[in-house]
């Protein structure tokens, strides 16, 4: 896909996740792994690190509409609307891939730098002991204000 969105010409998303998995095992994590859900069009980074667990969830749906929005289907498209927004996810796919590297690794720099620390940065997606990460939790609890719609 060519188009103005990050990561529109992204390829082969296994590559990227063996850089991220690089880089994961180099900080220590003990296990590393990436599950896709096609159902939610999703993907999963799942890691361990000093016997914490951490997932991520990675919305291909979200970088397609973000795609779609700025690259809108019309009638001189060589496909149909149907066809052009299912490549458009596919698309989403592989760029979730490389977007989670690249933000892995700049999180894990900025650790390694002293800049931030590990909770500071993954806290959110740690695993609480109820399976849920911590955001999960603390939006079912309802302690965080709602994020206020911009007018």
């Amino acid at each position: 896909m060519r188009g103005s969105a990050p990561y529109a010409d992204a390829v082969g998303g296994q590559n990227a996740r063996d850089e991220t998995t690089k880089i994961l095992r180099r900080f220590g994590c003990e296990n590393v792994g990436f599950m896709d859900d096609f159902e939610k069009h999703e993907v999963l980074l799942a890691f361990k690190h000093r016997g914490r667990a951490v997932q991520l969830r990675a919305s291909a749906s979200g970088w397609a509409s973000m795609y779609l929005k700025s690259n809108p289907w019309n009638a001189r498209r060589q496909r149909s609307k149907q066809v052009y927004e299912q490549e458009a996810l596919q698309q989403g796919h592989r760029a979730v891939n490389s977007i989670l590297r690249d933000w892995i690794k700049g999180q894990i720099t900025a650790i390694e730098c002293g800049i931030l620390q590990f909770d500071h940065v993954f806290m959110p997606y740690m695993l609480t002991n109820s399976g849920r990460t911590v955001l999960e939790h603390l939006r079912e609890q309802n302690i965080l204000p709602a994020p206020e719609v911009p007018q």
